[in-house]
């Protein structure tokens, strides 16, 4: 996906929110609030998110190189919305290849259909990868777990 549709898709996600669309999008899209590493300003990030186990799971397609992400390593105290709530957190990022793939599995189990064709369509892997090509996906990827205060 190219950036600009990327940013598109982005400001329309803020915008549901903002309109009280949370409760309906939030099923599968929350808003993470990150202070930035350099200009010390909030940025609001809507990503697809898990929860398990009360906590909330972000895949970072970008790996390390995703700005939430970078932001999230220099200060790891997060707000989030999703659906009709708001909350603060602690975000730990996670690079650990078997604890990556648990994530995907899931993920898989969850949402095949959509999963899938992220598989096919932006990492080149069949639709139900192996966890052998899980954890070598996990080489280039990181996720973020956060637990709410």
């Amino acid at each position: 996906m190219n950036w600009q549709r990327m940013k598109t898709i982005q400001k329309l996600h803020r915008g549901l929110y903002a309109i009280g669309l949370g409760p309906l999008i939030g099923k599968i899209i929350l808003l993470l609030t990150t202070t930035g590493r350099k200009s010390g300003l909030k940025r609001v990030t809507p990503l697809q998110y898990e929860k398990i186990d009360g906590k909330y799971y972000l895949g970072s397609a970008r790996g390390l190189k995703a700005d939430w992400v970078r932001n999230i390593q220099a200060n790891p105290n997060v707000e989030i919305r999703v659906k009709s709530l708001s909350f603060q957190g602690q975000a730990e990022v996670v690079t650990d290849q078997s604890r990556f793939a648990d994530f995907i599995e899931t993920r898989l189990e969850r949402h095949p259909f959509m999963l899938g064709l992220i598989m096919q369509k932006v990492h080149a892997l069949p639709k139900r990868p192996t966890r052998e090509q899980l954890e070598k996906l996990a080489e280039k990827e990181a996720f973020v777990i956060i637990e709410p205060h």
